[in-house]
């Protein structure tokens, strides 16, 4: 049988292979982008959220995560629940409707799409005919009410969206009940609103956009009362028992209007503008709840004074004498109240307020004083300020992890600590089998801490690198503090704040050590921060180091931006990670590499000009290097003067096109016709074209210049203890890697622990190794004698990893973006490589050593490389054989962002952003795998008042 197989096909590799790698994409953490749609069921105690890209998602307990896709990729409109139904159906912008179930199998709830329909009017009618404006699913769970832009209201039949033509309710019938002045005066127009009676599921409310509202009598098709209102309707809500209802209007007024039980025309109890005398904005929604000490909750979105807070987006909550106008710092979607949904409960008592903004979701409670925010466990606002850097640690240890929380927790005291209010569902996924924390580094000078152990991605800590700079704003300002006599009472909520104090604080590199607690941060302005874990609040002075690493070179002038300016003498810092030293690169620019080794207390960073080495227990630096290359301008360019140079480098390519035309057109002379030259320019153009835009694929390994532009560019740091001077004495050491393909090995000698503090730690370059293809080294590992990476710092001291094998000879893996090449350790003999781009057509954007488990045993792992290419493929290549064993496509190769933001895990899985507020979960592990596993039962129906099916059927006949 051995002849029958293709070279190097191993049966037995190949069924480990499927019991080592699948590729799942597991769950989105974050907030959805763009949402433009909110629903809720307080029968299933569960959100849905829809965005204006077709997704459909809900949220219950947490853990407790649907989520659904419409083919048509349109806008989600609106989102009603079905009462007492795991259902609910969607509108979207292209007037379709969709009914969703969820629905159990395998032993878990999922969210399936059973029927879509779209209202289609007679042959010749406008489209505003059918157009929907108004949904209402009634009590009965069998039909649907669909107001119109025409005015007239649809009956549709659940579940198969059959139109009950004989039901169809139209503004001619509407009209004859309303006084002829008035309809003189206004048409319907188009079905604003449409609310059920609390009390009485045969009649329904309807409002019309022009202001009239009636009552309609579902058994008796006919107008029961009718509200004459001056002004344009926004939106309906009944009070709780069905004697009153509220209307809210375009002017920024609303008004409560009396049901009573004979016919007599009813006038308007109370016509109020909070926010007047003077124009306002549109009420679009309101609540009127009531509470058992008789003062009821008003609750309103919009209505401020069109001149001088026309741009806020605000919800006002009043209660009392209490009023306070919630101001969020983007659009608000909408918004929902949770209250007593109990039929026989006597009144509403809100407990919370939840509001979907554009940007992030916020829950107020209302029970507790003061109505604070509920942090919330999910649904995490991710792009707070721009994330610039993902950094991923796994298995933390327990005492870190608490610690961090604590921090965290004196962060949070702000918050209510009532319980999260939506809790529908059950989470049936097995517990995470260990802690991980996803970093990201933000604009504004941030990192914050997510718990990335499950499904929910949840904020444990947030810090601030801030207060070691002077900045335009005070980190003492309050922006929530009001005057006594301020009007409107704003208070701003939400965490959302895309505004940065200044760019160069932006976090550019992270590195944190979980087993001492050591974290090093890099930023935009060359700067680096190495922090410790403080318990407490301290306020110290931070010491201050300057690391030249253009060494005094003449002829180089640095053009960007300044270096950040540092506060004198002692800062306060809040409890958690506190800087104790910072190293200021010169020039100030982007910090494109760091490694922390907390065993030997040393940190290495690098930049487009070169890399240090800095002592943080002595705070020493120990040596710089300039990687400059001589005709390497670029790298000495802020960012606003490499737009202009791509912009001369475009012109002076344009230039040499037209040259090259007009010295083959003077070759060409005058002979041959106007055809063939015109012919032979077309060519060229296209030849030009394809040299200018040739596909990956076609793409060979070829040696680059030196003096290609950003060769200094400093690309990997990477500490190990190995053999790089003979192969009978191994010593740490640190190398680099750089754009132009270039490794550099230095020896370290760290004094022992009992002269640590006394004798210096010394440096010698050992190794430079010139890759002669010169593409940029992205990776740099060493591997011990039993072909293994080398572990992390402390791990051996921790008992969570074997010793290194010293007795064999180690292997040096340099990845550069084109190839992986294993050398033999200390002569740096080639051992063995592979083309990827040669052979694969695409190069190398993130590598990382990820840990494999089988799934059929727990005896059996392996060390493989997780790499991520230009194209969004995702590879996992063998060590340290350099064998192929997997491709999986991962992201879309148009998607740059989400290709640079890809972070891989230790165990095999991987986050990336797929908006600028929400990271995908990926696994290529059958063992790791985290994704929502949850169940929806239906709750028993406490309910009485509902409209059985012969009864509506008897309805039907009698009309």
């Amino acid at each position: 049988m051995r002849r029958f197989l293709r070279p190097g096909h191993d049966p037995v590799r190949e069924r480990l292979k499927r019991d080592l790698f699948q590729f799942n994409k597991t769950v989105e953490h974050g907030f959805p982008h763009q949402p433009s749609a909110l629903g809720y069921s307080p029968f299933l105690r569960l959100m849905a959220i829809g965005t204006r890209s077709g997704a459909i998602k809900l949220y219950g307990a947490p853990g407790v995560e649907f989520m659904g896709l419409h083919e048509e990729n349109n806008t989600v409109m609106q989102i009603h629940f079905i009462p007492d139904q795991c259902q609910l159906v969607t509108l979207l912008d292209d007037n379709s409707l969709h009914l969703w179930s969820l629905k159990q199998h395998s032993g878990a709830s999922e969210l399936r799409e059973e029927h879509r329909f779209t209202l289609k009017g007679p042959p010749g009618s406008p489209p505003s005919a059918t157009q929907i404006t108004a949904v209402l699913p009634h009590s009965s769970r069998e039909v649907l009410y669909l107001g119109t832009e025409s005015g007239n209201i649809f009956v549709v039949e659940l579940p198969s969206f059959r139109v009950l033509e004989d039901r169809t309710i139209t503004s001619e019938a509407v009209l004859q009940r309303v006084p002829e002045d008035y309809c003189n005066r206004r048409s319907c127009e188009l079905v604003e609103a449409l609310r059920e009676h609390p009390k009485n599921p045969d009649q329904i409310l309807i409002g019309y956009s022009r202001g009239l509202i009636v009552l309609w009598d579902l058994q008796n098709n006919k107008v029961t009362h009718h509200f004459l209102g001056s002004q344009q309707l926004e939106n309906l809500y009944w009070q709780r028992d069905g004697s009153k209802f509220i209307s809210c209007h375009y002017d920024g007024s609303y008004t409560q209007w009396p049901v009573s039980s004979d016919n007599r025309q009813p006038e308007p109890l109370e016509n109020l503008v909070p926010y007047g005398p003077f124009p306002c904005k549109a009420i679009s929604k309101i609540y009127w709840q009531t509470t058992k000490n008789g003062l009821p909750y008003i609750i309103f979105q919009g209505g401020m004074p069109r001149a001088s807070y026309g741009d806020r987006h605000s919800i006002s909550v009043v209660h009392g004498s209490q009023q306070t106008a919630f101001d969020f710092t983007s659009r608000v979607i909408d918004f929902f109240i949770i209250f007593s949904s109990e039929p026989t409960a006597e009144f509403d008592d809100p407990s919370a307020m939840v509001v979907l903004a554009e940007e992030e979701l916020v829950v107020i409670d209302l029970k507790t004083a003061g109505w604070p925010a509920v942090h919330p466990p999910y649904l995490a606002s991710l792009h707070c300020s721009a994330i610039t850097c993902s950094h991923h640690v796994s298995n933390i240890p327990l005492k870190l992890w608490e610690r961090i929380i604590s921090a965290g927790s004196k962060q949070n005291i702000h918050y209510s600590n009532m319980p999260w209010p939506i809790d529908g569902g059950t989470n049936i996924a097995p517990d995470p089998p260990q802690r991980d924390l996803l970093l990201t580094g933000h604009e504004d000078g941030t990192v914050r801490f997510w718990d990335a152990s499950g499904v929910c991605l949840h904020l444990l800590y947030k810090l601030s690198t801030v207060r070691v700079f002077l900045t335009d704003a005070d980190p003492n300002d309050n922006m929530n503090t009001l005057g006594e006599d301020e009007w409107p009472p704003l208070r701003k909520v939400g965490t959302f704040d895309p505004y940065s104090d200044d760019p160069r604080l932006g976090i550019q590199k992270i590195y944190l050590c979980k087993y001492s607690g050591y974290l090093a941060v890099a930023g935009t302005a060359g700067q680096v921060l190495v922090m410790e874990l403080n318990d407490e609040d301290a306020e110290h002075v931070v010491d201050h180091a300057e690391a030249d690493l253009l060494q005094d070179q003449e002829g180089y002038r640095w053009k960007g931006h300044e270096k950040l300016k540092t506060r004198d003498g002692p800062v306060r810092f809040e409890a958690g990670f506190q800087p104790f030293v910072l190293v200021q690169c010169q020039p100030p620019a982007v910090v494109t590499s760091l490694a922390l080794h907390s065993e030997w207390k040393l940190v290495a960073f690098g930049t487009s000009h070169g890399f240090g080495l800095f002592d943080h227990q002595q705070k020493r630096l120990v040596f710089v290097k300039c990687t400059l290359h001589p005709s390497d301008q670029l790298a000495l360019e802020g960012p606003l003067s490499r737009v202009k140079s791509l912009k001369k480098s475009l012109r002076q390519s344009f230039r040499r096109i037209r040259r090259s035309r007009v010295s083959s057109r003077k070759r060409r002379g005058g002979s041959g016709n106007a055809s063939e030259v015109q012919e032979a320019n077309a060519k060229f153009d296209q030849d030009t074209l394809q040299e200018m835009e040739l596909a990956p694929v076609q793409r060979k390994i070829e040696a680059r210049s030196a003096e290609d532009s950003f060769t200094g560019f400093v690309r990997t740091l990477y500490f190990a203890d190995t053999f790089l001077r003979d192969s009978s004495r191994h010593c740490p050491s640190l190398w680099a890697g750089t754009n132009g393909g270039t490794v550099y090995a230095f020896c370290l000698r760290i004094p022992p622990a009992e002269r640590r503090m006394d004798e210096p730690v010394r440096a010698e370059q050992a190794k430079e190794i010139q890759l002669m293809h010169r593409a940029p080294v992205v990776g740099i590992l060493v591997l011990d004698g039993r072909s293994t990476p080398l572990p992390e710092p402390l791990e051996v001291a921790h008992d969570l990893s074997k010793s290194p094998d010293m007795q064999g000879s180690h292997q040096l893996l340099v990845v550069s973006e084109e190839q992986f090449k294993v050398f033999t350790l200390p002569k740096v003999s080639s051992k063995l490589k592979l083309k990827l781009t040669a052979l694969e057509g695409c190069r190398v954007r993130k590598v990382t050593v990820a840990n494999f488990g089988s799934c059929k045993t727990d005896d059996y792992s392996e060390n493989d490389l997780a790499v991520l290419t230009n194209l969004g493929d995702i590879q996992i290549i063998s060590l340290p054989f350099l064998k192929l064993q997997i491709r999986y496509p991962c992201i879309r190769k148009e998607d740059v962002s989400g290709i640079a933001s890809c972070v891989f895990t230790k165990y095999g899985q991987g986050f990336y952003l797929i908006s600028p507020s929400e990271f995908e979960r990926f696994s290529l592990s059958t063992k790791w795998l985290v994704e929502p596993r949850c169940i929806v039962d239906m709750p028993e129906v406490t309910s009485n008042n509902h409209v059985h099916k012969s009864d509506m059927e008897n309805a039907a006949r009698k009309s």
